[in-house]
């Protein structure tokens, strides 16, 4: 059976051209943004704490774009676009067609992670958002990808490995829906903790919901830490592709750096996630409404030099 892939934190966007960003880029035009992009984003994560893991996955995938390419499966549970909206809408009010989407997606990601207990680490800014939405650029591999296949997705984008081992640790807030990891379950292969894989047994075959969610995290689920790490060391990994990290001799003593340090981590975190966000679209235009580009009246395109 095909199934829709809808949870994954970390594969992301499709531009490639690595953009000239600066730091402080609203300093003159919007002075404000930064600050207003964070209180709205701590508001939120005063009530919903699974607002760091929504953020995350968005950025990633990087799909605040118009319907078509939102419509792509891999799109169609990322959540969080009201909390966007709502921070654009004051922002425009603020200083109109002037910060873009593709930023405060950046900035407001960047916050939850600090919220959340990660690295409050500086985002250039800078970027534009991009005119066109093609829903055939949507190709995410699924649960059960090869590490070796996923390493090439991020080598595409100019990206190395331990950026991929790195950016993985998103899955550190994260939840998948029990169909992602049912045949882990079903046909269990030994590389599943046999009291998780119990208890997800449990969990899954749960009446009360046809599809239920597991933490990524079993241990701190709402907190950005190593913990992920330490866990698929423990075969505690949810996703066939988690636990792979573990075991893949390209990959394990990266798993095993991170979940002995989690200072290192976290810096590495944040540095993958910068290298990440200068990947944008070299033409563009900041708009005026994030779910659709702007009318002609309002176009003002850019190109970043």
């Amino acid at each position: 059976m095909k199934r829709k892939f809808s949870f994954l934190l970390f594969f992301f966007f499709f531009q490639v051209v690595l953009a000239d960003l600066k730091i402080g880029f609203y300093r003159n035009t919007c002075p404000r943004a930064e600050s207003i992009i964070f209180g709205a984003v701590q508001k939120r994560f005063s009530t919903d704490k699974s607002i760091t893991a929504a953020l995350l996955r968005m950025h990633f995938h990087d799909c605040f774009v118009k319907q078509s390419e939102k419509d792509a499966g891999a799109n169609q549970t990322v959540r969080g676009f009201e909390l966007i909206d709502e921070v654009k809408q004051t922002l425009e009010d603020e200083c109109p067609l002037t910060v873009s989407c593709a930023d405060i997606i950046t900035l407001a990601t960047r916050d939850a992670v600090a919220l959340a207990g990660g690295l409050n680490y500086t985002v250039p800014t800078g970027r534009l958002d991009g005119l066109e939405s093609n829903v055939g650029e949507v190709n995410l591999p699924g649960p059960s990808a090869p590490v070796s296949d996923v390493w090439q997705l991020f080598i595409a984008k100019g990206l190395n490995l331990n950026d991929m081992v790195t950016l993985f640790g998103g899955h550190t807030v994260g939840v998948a829906h029990c169909n992602f990891f049912q045949d882990r379950l079903s046909s269990p292969d030994g590389s599943m903790d046999p009291t998780l894989l119990n208890h997800l047994k449990r969990n899954c075959s749960s009446n009360n919901n046809g599809n239920p969610t597991a933490f990524l995290d079993q241990k701190t689920p709402f907190v950005f830490d190593n913990q992920f790490y330490k866990q698929i060391k423990l075969r505690r990994g949810i996703l066939e592709i988690d636990q792979k990290l573990a075991e893949d001799e390209s990959t394990a003593k990266i798993v095993s750096r991170f979940a002995s340090n989690p200072v290192t981590f976290q810096k590495s975190f944040a540095n993958a996630m910068i290298k990440m966000g200068n990947l944008v679209a070299k033409a563009g235009e900041v708009r005026q409404n994030c779910r659709v580009i702007n009318k002609a009246k309002n176009r003002r395109s850019q190109t970043i030099s």
